[in-house]
């Protein structure tokens, strides 16, 4: 079964380091969580909200021992009014066993207002 595995974080500023460093701490929160070997994984969305262009966020994907080979693109998110600003998105795909219930989402910074339902 493919299922999908959440997750988002947000930045104070659009600079490159912090952008690189708020979503390799999430993408490792999600690996540790969902216990996922990157031969598993189908592909990696990432989305950025639009004040955030100095960098690719998905660099940090390869920063991660093992994840050299999986396929990752970024893309931009739709500029809805009031929506949450500096955000970074993560949507990865992953073959697993696990119930939909079973997948850990992960949340971090201004982002946990995203999915307030999903808190434990």
């Amino acid at each position: 079964m493919i299922r999908g595995v959440r997750g988002a974080t947000t930045v104070l500023k659009d600079e490159e380091h912090e952008i690189i460093q708020a979503v390799e701490t999430l993408l490792v929160e999600m690996i540790q969580e969902n216990e996922i070997h990157p031969e598993k994984v189908a592909s990696v969305f990432v989305s950025v909200t639009e004040e955030l262009q100095s960098t690719f966020p998905s660099k940090a994907l390869r920063n991660i021992e093992g994840w050299k080979y999986v396929p990752v693109v970024c893309m931009q998110e739709i500029p809805v009014e009031g929506s949450l600003p500096f955000c970074i998105r993560i949507m990865l795909h992953l073959n697993t066993d696990k119930t939909q219930q079973e997948i850990q989402h992960v949340y971090h910074g201004e982002a946990v207002a995203l999915r307030p339902d999903l808190k434990n």
